[in-house]
């Protein structure tokens, strides 16, 4: 069977864990999760070509997390409200105080 090359992207992306390591189809999630966190557009762009728009869109509509901005981008990359985000409805159940 034919194996998949690699996607490209940045180390600063996966800071926290051993990059050479990391098996992109089994954390296929995790993965897709710190693209959009972390990285850039030539990141998300590697992160479609190699996933598929179908398993980017599952991955970020269940992510537990995402920060505001980048729900957002999400949001007009996979052109979904970001209603539909579960990051986002989380995020509306435990509102945090006003910092001032």
């Amino acid at each position: 069977m034919e194996e998949k090359p690699k996607p490209i992207f940045e180390k600063r992306i996966f800071w926290d864990v051993n990059f050479e390591n990391i098996d992109y189809d089994a954390k296929a999630n995790f993965v897709i999760e710190r693209v959009f966190e972390r990285g850039d557009v030539q990141d998300i762009r590697n992160c479609r070509r190699y996933y598929g728009d179908d398993k980017v869109r599952e991955a970020l509509l269940n992510a537990m997390f995402l920060p505001e901005h980048r729900i957002h981008l999400a949001s007009a990359v996979i052109d979904r409200p970001i209603t539909d985000f579960r990051c986002y409805t989380l995020r509306q159940l435990n509102p945090t105080l006003f910092p001032y």
